[in-house]
């Protein structure tokens, strides 16, 4: 494990000496754009494993992608190389489809210190809740960026993530009603708490989500990765387009249907996957949207 082998996938060729917001702000864009958030290993038969130098391995080297636990940890490491004040803090997910937070915390997140004031740092979300910067960690403040306005709000030191989006042009209007678009302007998206957190927290979580019926992942096949002016997504068989802000307060989001034969190039073409096994995929309705 090295952190030039690392900069080598996600591309960036900037400052390794500054610990300074903008640095940190370079590096994590370069993450996000280079390395998918997804869980196709799931369904290829494959096992996610939360070991380190597991993650490192199959995001840098086999240049997969993968779910919070291992992008923001494999970040969370890189970060704290550079010697950034960098720690891991634990979420309750938003479930839109039973309009309530998650009972199991399942989302890693990294918290950043930066001259005495934190900064939440997620490069495990995906789609258009995937922030494109560092928040700052105060309450009640818009902190407007390309994907939408974002916001934290803190009550009795639980804190609580939120997003504001554009309007949508959907120009295929048979996607028009699909369960994958979010149809409120502005969308809950976790709560968390300051108690520091480790790996070794998510490992029930790690096995949970893989296995259980119940669990989002093994529902849905989901490879997301955000582009210079927006994401794509492929979840089953749909791949989708969002051009952020296109027109005035108005994001593009541009839906197609795959066949099956066309999944492992989609993969390839667009977020530069090339799987080991057979993806069988997978999206039953319900509990996710973009």
């Amino acid at each position: 494990m090295n952190l030039e082998e690392y900069f080598a996938r996600t591309g960036y060729k900037g400052s390794l000496e500054k610990q300074d917001l903008e640095t940190l702000t370079d590096i994590f864009q370069h993450h996000i754009r280079a390395v998918p958030f997804e869980n196709l290993s799931i369904h290829c038969g494959e096992k996610i494993t939360l070991e380190l130098e597991h993650v490192y391995n199959k995001i840098v080297r086999r240049k997969r992608g993968g779910w919070c636990m291992e992008n923001n940890q494999l970040l969370g490491w890189v970060l704290r190389c550079l010697g950034y004040d960098a720690s891991f803090l634990g979420a309750y997910v938003f479930n839109p489809h039973q309009n309530a937070y998650a009972t199991i915390m399942t989302h890693l997140l990294v918290k950043v210190v930066i001259d005495g004031k934190a900064y939440i740092v997620d490069g495990g979300f995906g789609v258009s809740y995937q922030m494109w910067q560092p928040m700052e960690l105060v309450s009640g403040k818009d902190q407007p960026q390309a994907p939408g306005v974002f916001r934290f709000t803190e009550k009795n030191a639980i804190w609580y993530l939120e997003k504001m989006r554009r309007k949508q042009y959907i120009p295929n209007q048979n996607f028009s009603n699909s369960d994958l678009l979010e149809k409120k302007d502005c969308r809950k998206v976790y709560m968390f708490s300051l108690e520091p957190r480790t790996v070794e927290d998510f490992r029930f979580q790690c096995t949970y989500l893989q296995t259980s019926p119940e669990s989002l992942f093994t529902k849905k096949s989901i490879c997301t990765l955000q582009t210079t002016d927006g994401f794509r997504a492929l979840i089953g068989w749909t791949l989708t387009e969002t051009t952020y802000n296109y027109k005035e307060n108005m994001d593009l989001v541009e839906f197609v249907t795959l066949e099956d034969e066309e999944v492992e190039k989609t993969l390839k073409e667009k977020f530069n996957i090339t799987l080991d096994r057979k993806l069988v995929p997978i999206n039953v309705k319900g509990s996710y949207t973009i």
